[in-house]
């Protein structure tokens, strides 16, 4: 089923994101990891892409999303990125995917990888989502930031991009990870104020490594708040207290976001299960609720 249509029969989405294992490690490594988070029954599972495009990624991610969509029986959504593919790869992917009969897609340029030289057949999202469009009946997912593409001058510049995204053929939005819900619900409206009217899917990650947020938000440009701040500097050392202050966190904000009319959470899984049970117990029976009316 496309996840435009999902979206659009629930007042809610609960869904996740996998990684391809290493490529020192075989592909099935990760079947467990799927097949645990598949028996939460989420709404759609996505696999990431890497940013080179080569031909071991994209078996690699359009292998696990026939997995996911085939044997465990969850809606799968592919990443595809360009920054560095050209139109002969972007091809192969879509071809790939077809024969596998997978219609989700999550087009996205990708992060930009040192010494490797752009694209030019896709400079932006924009024009990959475009291409997408005209190659198959394929529902389109494309990103967007609630603090704004660290590219953009400001976040109303970077929702005239999003605005594009849409009108080029995304049916549905994914957003970057974010830890201050105030910031998501400023995109939300500008969204409204330019026309933006499809799904947003709310991306949270829990942080229950001080560490490896301090290192992944200095690369995708997400802040750390005052509060999210004071707990990382209270437990960033102890490794249960941590664990158990950053689940709490991403609860909190996942409730407010609920309470607030969220059409959909979509959760940065890091490839683990009890991170992601944990966190969907709490919060099941509100979306349970949500669903409800």
């Amino acid at each position: 089923m496309k996840i435009s249509e999902i979206s659009h029969q629930k007042n809610v989405t609960f869904s996740l994101e996998i990684f391809p294992p290493k490529r020192d490690r075989p592909i099935e490594s990760v079947y467990p990891t799927i097949e645990r988070l598949a028996a939460l029954k989420p709404d759609f599972i996505s696999v990431t892409y890497g940013a080179g495009g080569s031909g071991t990624q994209q078996q690699a991610t359009s292998h696990l999303v026939s997995h996911i969509q085939h044997d465990c029986g969850i809606p799968a959504l592919s990443h595809i990125t360009c920054i560095n593919s050209d139109k002969a790869a972007v091809d192969s992917m879509i071809e790939l995917l077809k024969e596998k009969g997978i219609s989700n897609v999550l087009a996205l340029r990708g992060d930009r990888v040192p010494d490797a030289e752009p694209s030019k057949d896709f400079l932006h999202a924009t024009d990959l989502i475009a291409y997408i469009k005209e190659k198959g009946d394929f529902d389109i997912a494309a990103a967007c930031y609630p603090e704004g593409h660290p590219d953009s001058n400001s976040v109303e510049e970077d929702i005239i991009y999003v605005k594009r995204k849409v009108d080029a053929g995304a049916s549905h939005l994914i957003t970057q990870l974010f830890f201050d819900n105030d910031d998501f619900y400023r995109m939300q409206e500008l969204c409204g104020k330019y026309g933006i009217n499809v799904p947003i899917h709310a991306g949270i990650m829990p942080v229950i490594n001080a560490n490896q947020i301090k290192r992944m938000v200095s690369t995708c440009g997400s802040k750390i708040p005052p509060r999210l701040a004071k707990i990382m500097a209270r437990y960033g050392e102890d490794e249960k207290a941590m664990y158990d202050a950053g689940l709490s966190y991403a609860i909190e904000q996942i409730v407010d976001l609920l309470a607030s009319g969220v059409e959909g959470i979509h959760f940065y899984a890091m490839n683990n299960p009890p991170v992601v049970e944990a966190i969907y117990s709490s919060i099941k029976s509100l979306i349970d609720s949500a669903n409800s009316k």
